[in-house]
């Protein structure tokens, strides 16, 4: 399987975007990939079948969705049939912590950070598809993204980050409404169980990012002693040691996908000491990361 990296799309540390408009049809399909960014995928027009991790979901003209780093996917298209899509590449920290703190969007992007890491039924058998309405003001978000990222002009990268914003918002404000994530009504999201998903879904999108008690405190809108207490209730876990367990996790793809070194990885995943990470890796996982990476390459 191939895996792209952001090195291949995205020119700029501090600028990690990227967005292209392409038609595919049976003979250009992209193979089978996976890719260590976020990509959210606008069907502008025709229909196909999403392949995500081995399984056939339908796709239509007015569908989006967002493909999670690390997650295999790609499009099956029928001889005469073919798709025309946008799709926009970008890292997590495109929206910087303090840009969600100055906005107070945190609680209002939940297309974001909970949509994607439902179970892949709820995510792809009932995607988001928009009505006539919406399509047209995500369409003209979009290609607004796509016209300042072609020209670059001065302040281009200020307003594609002020456009993925509103995006993200508007995309979450017609999922909420469909979903009913926020009227009592789905057992699966009351207000506590919302609360601790959009911070289990900030963790994973964040997870490289030095992240504090404090920090999300600010960011959620609930005192410290309250987070932590309703977090461990929800999750079974404390903030950290979720954010030790999804780090392991990033770490455990790196070393399977990536011939980078162990230090590399720890930085990666937001170690700054490599003995340190070594040391949670193995006691979450049981060996070490070279030991982990070493059985992989036996097993193949």
């Amino acid at each position: 399987m191939i895996v792209y990296s952001r090195d291949q799309f995205m020119k700029e540390e501090t600028f990690p975007f990227c967005i292209n408009r392409f038609i595919h049809d049976s003979k250009n399909s992209p193979p089978v990939h996976a890719h260590d960014f976020v990509e959210l995928i606008y069907i502008v027009d025709g229909e196909a079948n999403h392949v995500f991790r081995g399984k056939h979901y339908k796709l239509n003209a007015k569908d989006v969705f967002i493909i999670n780093p690390g997650e295999d996917h790609t499009f099956s298209i029928p001889p005469g049939k073919q798709i025309e899509i946008i799709n926009c590449l970008f890292l997590p920290g495109l929206i910087e912590p303090s840009l969600l703190k100055e906005l107070g969007i945190s609680q209002s992007i939940d297309f974001f950070y909970i949509q994607p890491f439902l179970d892949s039924n709820d995510r792809f058998h009932h995607h988001l598809n928009l009505s006539n309405h919406d399509s047209l003001q995500v369409q003209s978000i979009l290609e607004g993204m796509l016209s300042e990222f072609e020209s670059l002009k001065l302040g281009s990268p200020t307003l594609i980050r002020l456009k993925m914003v509103e995006l993200l918002i508007l995309l979450s404000r017609i999922y909420n409404e469909v979903h009913c994530l926020t009227d009592g009504t789905n057992p699966f999201c009351n207000e506590k169980k919302l609360l601790i998903l959009r911070i289990c879904g900030y963790l994973e999108r964040h997870y490289d990012d030095k992240i504090t008690i404090p920090l999300l405190s600010e960011l959620f809108n609930i005192s410290q002693r309250h987070l932590n207490r309703l977090f461990k209730q929800e999750t079974g876990l404390t903030v950290i040691e979720m954010v030790h367990k999804i780090r392991v996790e990033r770490a455990k793809y790196f070393l399977e996908n990536t011939d980078e070194k162990v230090i590399t990885i720890a930085f990666k995943v937001g170690y700054e000491d490599p003995a340190f990470f070594s040391r949670l890796f193995r006691r979450y996982v049981g060996i070490s990361p070279g030991q982990y990476r070493g059985q992989l390459k036996e097993s193949v």
